[in-house]
């Protein structure tokens, strides 16, 4: 069957020199915008699969320590301090005792042994050798 007389073909090839006729490039703008748009997708997906892997790495070190969850406090938190002021603690008058005079021995620098006794009301502190 020769070429020429097929008339689907004839068909086919009208169409074809028909849309040739009329296309024509989009403007500059649309295909850079395009460009755009494909980038921040790329960029949007790659991002989420680095959480996804640092998550889950993370999440995968957690479970291979093998820490236990921590513990909760053993006490239960103090109530909160009130808005009233609470009233002064009393002081009672302390008792103290005299300071004691009981001779002490202590090693001076040459060995030798020196007796130091304490007077009982703020006196002078005497040093023998």
């Amino acid at each position: 069957m020769p070429d020429s007389h097929d008339p689907l073909r004839r068909l086919f090839q009208q169409a074809a020199h028909s849309g040739q006729a009329r296309a024509e490039a989009p403007p500059f703008a649309r295909i850079a915008e395009r460009g755009r748009r494909a980038r921040r997708r790329r960029l949007a997906g790659l991002t989420a699969a680095a959480c996804l892997v640092f998550g889950g790495g993370a999440a995968a070190a957690a479970l291979v320590t093998g820490r236990p969850a921590p513990a909760p406090p053993a006490t239960t938190p103090s109530p909160a301090p009130s808005s009233r002021p609470s009233p002064a603690p009393t002081t009672l008058p302390s008792t103290t005792s005299p300071p004691s005079s009981t001779p002490t021995a202590s090693l001076g620098p040459g060995g030798a042994s020196a007796t130091v006794t304490t007077p009982p009301a703020g006196g002078a502190t005497t040093t023998r050798p």
